[in-house]
């Protein structure tokens, strides 16, 4: 389960000098799970699940900018275009993969320490409606653990146990096959420096 993750309000480099958010939502993820799939591919019923987040809808894909190196620096859109291309890698690694189970999932909007400290506002104004931790984690384990979720074909994106959209009508926010090789070249290329 790819749960890390983080929404850095101001632009912070890494040690490495990669950007906080596309580090850890993005970078790591691609790196970690493509490091494990040749063992996944061993064992009986493997699973992959994202957690993402609906976010992401309002997101196209821009790969011309993965570090937000250019304009004015926004924590929330950093993190819903990590969370976008989350959502595409699961869509490519379920296409490449075909024998292990990809899925990626939106959690709802939880009550949790991340949200206060990340969205003070949005938490001030939403607490009494956020869901708990519990409830926010009901269907990544549910993906985790259940046969019924892998009844379901790889790739997809789910929220309350069920499958959804990954785009909102008329939100423009399709990429193009190009777009999505792009973001796999340079995701690569990245993570090259950090294989041993």
């Amino acid at each position: 389960i790819n749960n890390a993750g983080c929404m850095v309000n101001q632009r912070e480099l890494t040690e490495e000098g990669l950007e906080k958010n596309f580090a850890t939502n993005t970078l790591g993820t691609y790196i970690l799970t493509t490091a494990l799939i040749p063992a996944l591919k061993k064992v009986e019923d493997p699973r992959v699940i994202t957690v993402s987040s609906g976010g992401m809808l309002t997101q196209k894909l821009n790969v011309d900018d993965l570090q937000f190196e250019k304009g004015t620096f926004d924590g929330t859109t950093a993190y819903a275009q990590n969370k976008r291309q989350q959502v595409i890698l699961t869509e490519r690694w379920a296409f490449q993969h075909k024998e292990i189970h990809f899925s990626s999932m939106h959690p709802g909007w939880a009550d949790t320490p991340a949200v206060q400290s990340s969205m003070p506002s949005f938490h001030a104004k939403m607490q009494s409606r956020l869901r708990s931790e519990a409830m926010g984690a009901d269907t990544v384990v549910w993906l985790a653990a259940s046969a019924a979720a892998i009844k379901h074909p790889s790739g997809l994106f789910f929220q309350d146990r069920k499958p959804v959209a990954t785009h909102l009508p008329l939100a423009l926010s399709r990429s193009t096959p190009q777009e999505e090789e792009k973001l796999l070249a340079q995701l690569e290329e990245v993570a090259l420096k950090f294989k041993l």
